[in-house]
């Protein structure tokens, strides 16, 4: 019998304490983030730990699942734990994915390979994000290099044009994604004073726009505005030179020639008209089940209403998400909508939550309260900003080992056995 992953993973950081090293990586969300803000550039911090407006709806996340307290039970064998669970299909180590994160390479460059290279050591998958830094082809090669067949899934932001969403689900599936998690909630870019104090849209610089660079569609899209006359010339700067810089870097092709030619300046701005569709509404998601044959995730419902439409058109999941905080300033909690959802779909799809769950205390509430798994954000980036793939591996590995732990402590064996019995609301 093993002594689970709370065990082992404590184990391995108190005999490298023996020959006096810590770890690189902090086991606690407050130093972890200190020291990420530390490796991480102004712009980077800005965005990947930027909120909207005041940061309230953040503040309520946290303030959310602190007003739920874990009641443990004693004189039970808990030897033995079962974090594992089934989702659609794939049978998981633990009940947590990856989340997406746009623009990770603002933290460190292709930071999605270094990413899906974590998720695969850990056996739990990675939601490619449809903003990332790297194509979904090269993430999954290294993840199946890693481990063969590591599951992933592919978040799906609706572009404007339905030819390029179909491009990217065909290409999700030809690189092994399990499902699709339909973006919902960023149809527009949320207020973010700490990238606007800055003047930072790292999109912009064609920073996390991998996946449309790389697509087929989107290159045909691109040719076709580049060759039409050209408007108004940019403004000539020491500002306008670097970010042509940083465009031309950051375009497939030849640095000298990315500068010349008009492609990776009107990719920028192609990505900018066309990535998000505003009128975005359930006719398009009911299109869903014609386009792809992977079960269809809805990220971003927070209203019961809204989950009932979902399970009314057939939707295989949902997550609830508040986008970390990102979008609205003042918006419900995720913990706080979850307690109002999952009454309402009542089995009937699975429900995934992110947005503030930072350790695996944090998890073992959200369980409890009706998730069926739980997608974290924040802290594996921070985990990337200071060790790498090493760092986003360990930063979940530790939510992992406290999950484990925890479930033990409080007198339970199965995540899959967790309910609000198991919390007292304070």
């Amino acid at each position: 019998m093993t002594a689970g992953r709370g065990r082992e993973r404590q184990n391995e950081i108190y005999t490298a304490g023996v020959a006096g090293r810590v770890p690189r990586v902090p086991t606690n969300f407050a130093e972890l983030e200190r020291r990420a803000r530390k490796a991480m550039s102004e712009r980077a911090w800005a965005y990947i730990a930027g909120g909207a407006g005041e940061g309230r709806t953040m503040t309520a996340n946290r303030e959310a699942l602190g007003r739920w307290a874990i009641v443990p039970r004693i004189l039970r064998d808990v030897s033995h734990r079962d974090l594992s669970i089934d989702l659609f299909g794939a049978h998981l180590r633990a009940p947590i994915l990856f989340a997406p994160v746009g623009a990770g390479g603002l933290a460190l460059p292709e930071a999605d390979i270094h990413i899906g290279h974590a998720a695969a050591e850990l056996g739990v998958p990675y939601i490619f994000s449809n903003q990332g830094s790297a194509p979904m082809e090269s993430v999954a090669a290294e993840m199946d290099r890693v481990r063969p067949g590591a599951p992933r899934w592919f978040q799906l932001y609706w572009s404007t044009d339905d030819d390029l969403v179909d491009s990217l689900l065909a290409r999700a599936e030809k690189s092994g994604a399990q499902a699709i998690a339909v973006t919902l909630d960023t149809t527009m870019l949320g207020w973010r004073p700490q990238d606007l104090n800055l003047g930072s849209l790292p999109f912009a610089k064609a920073e996390g726009i991998a996946q449309y660079t790389s697509d087929p569609r989107f290159a045909e899209i691109v040719a076709e505005r580049a060759a039409a006359p050209a408007g108004d010339k940019p403004e000539i700067s020491l500002g306008a030179i670097k970010t042509l810089f940083s465009i031309a870097r950051s375009t497939p092709g030849a640095l000298l020639r990315n500068l010349v030619r008009p492609e990776p300046r009107v990719g920028v701005q192609t990505f900018l008209d066309i990535y998000s569709r505003p009128s975005l509404s359930w006719a398009e998601i009911e299109t869903l089940r014609e386009r792809t044959s992977l079960p269809i995730v809805l990220k971003g419902v927070l209203h019961p209403d809204d989950a009932r439409a979902a399970v009314g058109v057939g939707i295989d999941g949902i997550i609830v998400s508040n986008h970390g905080g990102r979008q609205i300033d003042g918006e419900i909690s995720s913990i706080d909508a979850l307690t109002d959802i999952a009454p309402v779909v009542d089995g009937r799809c699975k429900i995934l939550v992110d947005s503030g769950i930072y350790t695996g205390a944090d998890v073992f509430k959200a369980l409890a309260l009706g998730a069926d798994a739980v997608c974290i954000g924040r802290p594996h980036m921070y985990g990337l900003a200071i060790d790498g793939a090493a760092g986003a591996r360990d930063a979940v590995a530790n939510i992992i080992a406290e999950l484990d732990l925890t479930l033990g402590l409080a007198g339970h064996t199965a995540v899959s056995d967790l309910s609000v019995d198991a919390l007292r609301r304070v």
